[in-house]
């Protein structure tokens, strides 16, 4: 329990001083760790595991802000919150930057070996774990670290194996054929990051392949003319009338003399070329892929080394550029080949000896992916209570449409760094084993050198990262299924989607009931961020610059769910600039506490309009934030709070407080001195998930109850306090000062200079209001005197405004234009025909009227008969200044 003492705020806020230390006090005193009590709902959020090649971007700081505030939010309102951190290995990605680190010294990894290589890419991780972590902390992410988990760590590698082995058990992974990179120098496989593309001068050799029955030819080219005798089908577009004629012919291979099928498929582009492609299924991806739907044969004609093989008929033997030259010079003399075309296109080379990489036909490892797409897309068409919840609801379309049109997933990866597949191939029988654990007699049995795709493991990052497959483990039976995954929308098919088809299989329900999901981080201009541009952006430095909370508050509010957020420097330093207005206000209610202790705190004495109707915009400022928030619309819930906290807050209630404060009367001081520090407190509370560290710094200050703002309560309304009546005199007062505020700087009439004020009220009741209030028309507007009743004869030279329940006016005889004054309220009269307009359209609208709930279309009705009655009353002013 916190006893007020000196105020500690400095005069001028410094995010670098209030944040330092802060969350080294949240780690050390365990505020994050998840209790693992079962008395209380569990809402659990594992983060999206940054990939160890790096630091992160300002991509990551967007997603695990968004992470951080909704499990901010869940504590504050009583969930045992498991926030849990990791990261991923990244199989492609972090091997090459090793192998990059180790070419620096001249080193490759087939020198080192794979298991010295390994410790090299652990070494790695370790250093580049310890950067993200620190990053996390000067985020502000209030992760549990007692559960960090790694994707290569033990617990995940035996969920990974448990996974392989029951999927190949139940033939939902079988090993297949598939197009690899292959390096002919060194005989190896490579993976996608081994392989460097330049631009090559090259040539299309366009070649006539005749039809088997003799009544023609169909037009084909290609850039590798040697893969011509592999050649199992040519393939046009089915609704490419050209060829229609001839879907189900053959033609006849030349030189080889192969008879081979003219086949339909959607593949083709019609526009490019002659519209028709020789199809070589063992020779490249994309023709693999058509060779597969069209059950086409495989013909290998190249040996490991680059030569031809015994498929190539008589260039048996020959390497395969020199075929190539063999071959042009063959089918040109044959008439086959009609035309040479220069052609510069990007040419794969092998980083690890610069030979051209070859796509070459290989045996790999795949998921039948069919049968557990089925389950997943029957997962969302099943109750709420079941299904994952896509927010925005669009990308659930996204989601289904990749899912119903899925292909089997290639998991085979040939690199060292990752889980290695588990697998053992006798060195006599060739008999192939797959298990958990290597066979007894390992002596005579080679494990597979390849690994697993990284999203494999990623995929049972919901349930492996809670101790599955121990199913009775009590962190998965309390935190498992999860609350909200946060991601872009970027990764749904990479990732979203594995994770909930795994989840089904093997957990037969959802791995989590939200997916939130966001766009992209882009340049002030809309551009994506990218090194070659040179546009991106370090959190970091931001951080630096403006503190976390600046940034937080920005990419939190900046964009509304699933839309992408455009990075200004300009909004971030707005940001600022609103903590800098809260960390004023807050000092100004502080230096004024007079020792208030948190037992002290009265709010049941009586009240000022402007007491009342702080605190019922605080609870409807509650109301609003709360319901925002719970549909993760944080850009309104950030501007609810904006609105309350710089527009009521500190422009209107801490002036008006200073009238009791700065008077004689204690009981008054007393009251606005409870109601300025439970406001405050309360308003503490909804900013904190967005700006964690400045929050705690001030709420600490605060006579407050508990050890820190992280475990508070999140405020809820409390009617009690709530006077709507009231607050609404309140509003009018608001409205009538701003308006006369308005007009002398219209006229340059500044405030310190008294002027005569004439306010006429449009009911009895309104006019008591009025006058009771009367010390806040004196001190807020300066009148030399102030006239307020029912019925007042407008003065003839006068400025005037129209607010609801009044009309104002000021004589300023020798200060007025009439003319620009008629022109000033003609200006006004066409804003309030434009609303009448609008309201009037809404509530014609029998959607909008039937659908909305009845206090919105209340509200509505309320706007349209205050902004009827507005016009009437300017427009006979009009008629009062024109005639």
């Amino acid at each position: 329990m916190s006893q007020q003492g000196d105020v500690n705020l400095p005069p001028k806020y410094d995010p670098q001083a209030v944040e330092k230390g802060r969350y080294q006090y949240w780690v050390d005193n365990k505020l994050f760790e998840a209790e693992g009590d079962t008395t209380k709902e569990p809402f659990t959020i594992v983060i999206p595991p940054p990939n160890v090649t790096g630091k992160l971007h300002i991509g990551h700081a967007w997603d695990t802000t968004l992470q951080d505030i909704i499990t901010r939010i869940k504590r504050m309102q009583g969930y045992d919150v498991l926030y849990l951190p990791g990261m991923d290995h990244a199989g492609i990605a972090t091997q090459a930057k090793v192998e990059a680190k180790l070419r620096e010294t001249g080193v490759s990894r087939y020198e080192l070996g794979r298991e010295s290589f390994l410790q090299q890419a652990w070494d790695w991780k370790e250093e580049y774990a310890e950067f993200i972590r620190e990053q996390w902390a000067k985020l502000g992410l209030g992760l549990d670290y007692s559960r960090e988990r790694f994707t290569l760590d033990d617990g995940l590698s035996d969920a990974v194996r448990e996974v392989f082995v029951q999927l190949y058990e139940k033939d939902l992974i079988y090993r297949g054929e598939y197009i690899i990179n292959w390096d002919p120098a060194t005989q190896t496989a490579l993976s996608d990051i081994e392989v460097e593309y330049k631009d090559v001068q090259g040539h299309f050799y366009h070649m006539k392949y005749p039809l088997t029955d003799g009544t023609g030819d169909i037009e084909v080219a290609t850039t590798r003319p040697e893969t011509m005798l592999g050649d199992t089908a040519v393939a046009v577009h089915p609704d490419d009338e050209r060829y229609q004629h001839l879907i189900g012919k053959t033609v006849t291979l030349p030189i080889i003399g192969r008879e081979i099928e003219i086949v339909a498929d959607d593949y083709v582009d019609m526009g490019f070329g002659s519209g028709a492609v020789k199809i070589t299924p063992a020779h490249d991806p994309n023709d693999f892929e058509l060779g597969n739907r069209h059950d086409l044969e495989r013909v290998l004609v190249m040996n490991e080394d680059g030569s031809m093989n015994e498929n190539a008929g008589k260039y048996q033997g020959m390497d395969r550029f020199e075929c190539r030259k063999q071959i042009v010079k063959d089918l040109q003399e044959s008439g086959v080949l009609f035309n040479i075309e220069e052609h510069m296109h990007a040419v794969g080379h092998s980083e690890r000896s610069g030979a051209v990489v070859e796509p070459y036909l290989s045996t790999q490892w795949f998921v039948n992916m069919q049968p557990l797409a089925d389950a997943a897309v029957e997962l969302q068409h099943g109750s709420d209570e079941e299904k994952v919840h896509f927010i925005p609801d669009r990308f659930e379309k996204t989601y289904l449409h990749w899912m119903e049109n899925i292909r089997d997933w290639c998991i085979s990866r040939q690199l060292w760094w990752g889980h290695r597949i588990p697998a053992w191939y006798h060195k006599e029988t060739k008999e192939m084993y797959v298990g958990k654990e290597a066979p007894a007699d390992i002596e005579n049995w080679e494990q597979d050198e390849d690994v697993l795709d990284t999203w494999f493991s990623s995929a049972l990052w919901p349930f492996s990262t809670l101790n599955w497959p121990d199913t009775e483990d009590k962190d998965f039976q309390h935190f498992f299924p999860t609350n909200t995954l946060v991601t872009g929308y970027d990764i749904i098919f990479f990732w979203v989607a594995r994770m909930i088809f795994q989840s089904k299989h093997f957990n037969d329900q959802r791995p989590f009931k939200d997916v939130l999901i966001h766009g992209l981080v882009r340049d002030a201009e809309g551009r994506k961020m990218s090194k070659s541009l040179g546009n991106g952006v370090d959190p970091m430095d931001v951080v630096d610059q403006y503190g976390a909370d600046s940034l937080r508050y920005f990419l939190a509010t900046g964009s509304s769910p699933g839309q992408d957020v455009r990075f200004h420097w300009e909004k971030v330093e707005a940001s600022w600039n609103f903590i800098n207005k809260i960390w004023n206000a807050s000092r100004f209610a502080l230096m004024n506490m007079d020792g208030l202790r948190y037992e002290d705190i009265d709010l049941s004495g009586d009240k000022s309009v402007a007491d009342h109707w702080i605190l019922t915009r605080l609870n409807e400022t509650i109301e609003q934030v709360t319901r925002n928030v719970d549909r993760y619309d944080f850009g309104e819930a950030g501007r609810y709070l904006y609105n309350f906290i710089w527009d009521d807050f500190c422009d209107w209630y801490i002036e008006m407080a200073k009238l009791p404060l700065y008077g004689d009367d204690e009981a008054a001081k007393l009251t606005t001195r409870s109601i300025l520090a439970y406001t405050l407190d309360q308003m503490m509370r909804m900013l904190h998930p967005f700006m964690p560290f400045v929050t705690e710094e001030i709420w600490q200050q605060l006579p407050h109850e508990g050890e820190s703002i992280v475990t508070a309560h999140w405020p809820v309304v409390n009617q009690d306090l709530a006077n709507k009546a009231t607050a609404n005199i309140m509003k009018k007062l608001v409205a009538i000062i701003r308006s006369v505020r308005n007009i002398r700087a219209e006229v340059d009439a500044p405030l310190s200079k008294e002027i005569p004020i004439l306010i006429q009220a449009e009911s009895a009741e309104t006019k008591v209001q009025l006058e009771e209030n009367r010390v806040y028309l004196d001190h807020f507007c300066n009148p030399s005197e102030l006239t307020i009743a029912t019925s007042i004869q407008a003065p003839e030279k006068a400025m005037s405004a129209v607010v609801t329940g009044a009309e104002i006016y000021l004589p300023l005889e020798g200060l007025i234009d009439i003319e620009k004054e008629v022109a000033r309220l003609e200006a006004e009269l066409e804003k309030l025909n434009q609303e009448v307009e609008r309201v009037d359209k809404k509530l014609a609208n029998d959607g909008f009227v039937n659908k909305a709930p009845a206090h919105i279309v209340d509200a509505e009705k309320e706007k349209q008969k205050d902004y009827m009655e507005k016009r009437e009353k300017v427009k006979t002013r009009i008629d009062e200044l024109q005639n």
